[in-house]
């Protein structure tokens, strides 16, 4: 019989991972978070931590100091009269809008996952050439976990240069498919771009982010192509034939599902 002292502490990547499983598991509404209740939760995992020797990162002591933050601001007492002039914004907002944005980007990396391990057990025909057409350029096979592993690459480097974050003009998955439709609009079907130029382009993580969902619905919508010339080389992206009759489609499901 294990000892009542020993105890297993979950492990997470990173403190929003451990915000999304403590609202998960208790059934929270993410839009309404009692934020005294989950600091205090989230506080005492830290804690604990501590206790079992368990180094966490600065994000975690970041985010700990943020809930305090939003948590001493629901405290204070609302001019009734300045919210009748400005009305003031829920301090949780931007907490929740993080959570969100974390979340999509969390689900549809599992997808992909899930996806990787049902390619690695499939086998393809090798007379598969013979019912390709002529036009199609053939390249090396390249999935979309192969566009995963680039977009963390860049991810990784941006955290070495400046990023600016423009908080009044916040970009969006629909903004990045109108984006793509404006960069592939002219190009030609055989010409492919570098979809690490494409991420590295932009000013900030957010967007960086954006992009890389609008790709993934571009791609599973059959609108554009992931091309790749040589072993281990740069992940290219293409139009596919159905370019221009998929992209308004996926422009207005991104609407809705993006909201």
């Amino acid at each position: 019989m294990s000892s009542p002292l020993n105890f297993h502490l979950a492990q997470y990547d990173g403190p929003l991972d451990l915000l999304l499983d403590l609202i998960r598991k208790q059934e929270i509404n993410i839009y309404d978070i009692p934020i005294a209740s989950i600091t205090q939760q989230y506080l005492e995992y830290m804690q604990r931590a501590a206790e079992l020797d368990i180094e966490l990162s600065a994000e975690f002591v970041y985010m700990a100091a943020t809930l305090i933050h939003i948590k001493s601001r629901m405290l204070l007492p609302r001019d009734p009269e300045l919210d009748k002039i400005t009305g003031e914004e829920d301090p949780r907002q931007e907490l929740v809008d993080r959570l969100l944005e974390h979340e999509r980007f969390k689900n549809a990396a599992e997808m992909l996952q899930q996806k990787r391990l049902v390619e690695e057990v499939a086998w393809s025909n090798p007379q598969i050439n013979q019912f390709l057409s002529e036009e199609e350029e053939q390249g090396l096979d390249v999935t979309i976990f192969d566009l995963v592993k680039a977009f963390q690459a860049v991810l990784e480097r941006a955290k070495n240069r400046p990023m600016y974050e423009v908080r009044q003009d916040d970009v969006s998955v629909p903004d990045m498919i109108r984006y793509l439709e404006n960069v592939f609009r002219d190009l030609p079907k055989s010409e492919a771009l570098s979809a690490t130029e494409l991420f590295e382009r932009q000013k900030s993580r957010r967007a960086m982010i954006c992009l890389f969902l609008a790709i993934l619905e571009l791609v599973r919508r059959q609108a554009l192509v992931l091309t790749q010339r040589d072993a281990f080389g740069d992940i290219g992206l293409k139009k596919h034939r159905a370019f221009d009759e998929t992209l308004g489609q996926s422009l207005a499901e991104a609407e809705q599902e993006y909201i």
